[in-house]
């Protein structure tokens, strides 16, 4: 119970994903693949599940295979527990410092809880926007120029492009940091809402 692998996969956001990256049309991909465009259509909303032969003719269209469609495919389900002695997450080394992936597959969200010190001469750049919770312990953050002292309890906001780097400032420090996936258009929502 709650393992994805056991639910069936949403195909529909795999194929949309890989032709919004490609940036083609539904009407193109039609054509590539003698498919109708409002078959596409109810693919990538998930209200039609393609055949396998379907499946492999959208992905010949797509430029890529039914394997890898499928390997990017979201899991149907809505509820997912992983638990913390779960063998397949935990592919991290022992020892200080410690990365543990809190959702497994491929969703609109990230989520990880950092463990002991961190990469301080690492600066990062998401695309979209970021939540940073100091869970123990306390952690100094540069963004944009400035410093920020977080201690137990506090959380720091990112919005997506906000160059930053952080450390941790005392020992077996935990943060948990979520964060909208870089596949999702949240900058181009947020822009065209302007």
């Amino acid at each position: 119970m709650g393992d994805h692998k056991e639910q069936p996969l949403r195909v529909g956001a795999a194929v949309r994903r890989r032709r919004r990256t490609l940036e083609l049309t539904l009407a193109v991909v039609a054509g590539r693949s003698g498919l109708s465009v409002p078959f596409l259509s109810q693919v990538e909303n998930e209200r039609a599940r393609p055949s396998r032969p379907s499946l492999e003719r959208i992905a010949d269209a797509l430029g890529t295979t039914a394997a890898e469609l499928l390997a990017a495919a979201d899991p149907a389900c809505s509820v997912e527990v992983l638990r913390a002695d779960d063998a397949d997450h935990t592919d991290v080394p022992p020892g200080p410092p410690r990365v543990r992936p809190l959702v497994r597959g491929h969703h609109q969200l990230h989520a990880m809880e950092f463990i002991g010190d961190h990469d301080e001469g690492r600066e990062f750049q998401h695309r979209n926007d970021e939540l940073m919770y100091v869970v123990d312990g306390a952690v100094e953050v540069e963004a944009e120029g400035r410093a920020y002292r977080l201690g137990r309890g506090d959380t720091l906001y990112l919005s997506g492009g906000v160059r930053h780097r952080w450390r941790a400032t005392v020992p077996e420090t935990r943060v948990l940091v979520v964060a909208v996936a870089d596949h999702i258009e949240a900058l181009e929502e947020r822009a065209r809402r302007r």
